[in-house]
């Protein structure tokens, strides 16, 4: 890993930096619900995308529309019968990690697979007062705002080089089957047993049991996962200073937002430098933006939402990595679902 900066790595971390503070500042100051959304969406989209194009805004507009419509439809003609809903969330599922295996459309998938997970997460819990409505309308607003966020960046803190394209792998028929069964299978036993058991405090756990799937097959996952609780453990360490430093003026907006954009400044130079894919500085930017926008407000600090969610984000990242061996091993089995990384 190159540990030299050049001046786009600077740009882009300033812009992340600004992007999640302002939305964390924005949702915080307007007293919005799911705060949540507006801190870490502009992370996903400032960090995973160093530039910003036709393609890229059309695939996040994408991201807003598709997975509202399937929450709204699955839960609202669905429900009280989880046994229709788990197929259909399954097949859901399948579609965005087709889209992502083919390479095109990645972003829209993934940015789907983020959104939805968290909503299906929550909406879940619609009996114990979380409005659906409320929710999505939340995810929709967070989504557009950091669109609005990331134009505003680019034109403050523009790229001073031109960007070489990243070249796009080939894969076989058999590789792209083998993704989406793996990760489609992964997904959908996580969604399972995040329905089946009371665990609506561990939206962290859930989320990194999909987003250690990015990589989409098994190598990739392993070292995503290691990466995810390496980066989690690092967050979760630097948000718990972060807290003691504060102390009772963490409930001071000013002295929070400021706190947030040092600690996302500080590590995206860890992220733009390992090339600004989902590896350990992004795991440690992404648990800044779920404890801050989830966990701090002056009715809560985020001491026992850091440790709970690094607890829970190991056992979920090692319990989703047994599984994932497991599918993999039996894919590979069958010549139509051989993953090209097979020896």
């Amino acid at each position: 890993m190159d540990s030299q900066l050049s001046k786009n790595d600077v740009q882009q971390m300033l812009r992340i930096a600004s992007g999640a503070t302002l939305g964390f500042a924005i949702s915080k100051a307007l007293d919005w619900p799911n705060p949540i959304f507006f801190t870490l969406y502009p992370i996903l989209l400032l960090g995973l995308v160093a530039v910003l194009n036709g393609h890229i805004i059309r695939q996040f507009l994408a991201a807003t529309i598709f997975p509202a419509a399937a929450v709204l439809v699955v839960y609202g003609l669905f429900g009280s019968h989880p046994l229709l809903i788990t197929p259909l969330i399954a097949i859901t599922f399948a579609f965005l990690f087709w889209q992502m295996s083919k390479g095109t459309l990645y972003l829209f998938g993934a940015f789907s697979l983020v959104g939805l997970s968290l909503q299906l997460h929550f909406a879940s819990y619609s009996s114990d007062g979380i409005d659906i409505y409320a929710l999505v309308i939340s995810n929709i607003g967070a989504i557009l705002l950091a669109l609005i966020i990331a134009f505003a960046l680019h034109i403050v803190f523009p790229d001073e080089e031109p960007r070489t394209p990243l070249p796009k792998a080939a894969k076989d028929k058999a590789s792209i089957r083998h993704e989406v069964i793996l990760c489609t299978t992964v997904a959908t036993l996580s969604f399972v047993v995040f329905q089946t058991f009371d665990l609506v405090d561990s939206i962290s756990a859930q989320a990194a049991s999909v987003l250690i799937l990015f990589p989409l097959c098994w190598k990739g996952a392993t070292l995503s996962g290691w990466q995810r609780a390496l980066g989690t453990l690092i967050g979760c360490n630097l948000a718990l200073l972060a807290q003691l430093i504060l102390l009772n003026y963490s409930d001071t907006l000013f002295f929070a937002s400021f706190s947030l954009w040092i600690l996302v400044f500080f590590i995206s130079r860890q992220h733009v430098l390992s090339g600004g894919g989902a590896g350990t500085g992004f795991g440690v930017l992404t648990t800044f933006g779920i404890l801050y926008g989830q966990s701090l407000s002056p009715q809560q600090d985020i001491i026992y939402s850091a440790l709970y969610r690094f607890s829970s984000v190991v056992v979920a990242i090692a319990l989703s990595l047994c599984v994932i061996y497991v599918v993999h091993s039996l894919l590979n089995k069958f010549q139509p679902t051989r993953h090209h990384t097979f020896t």
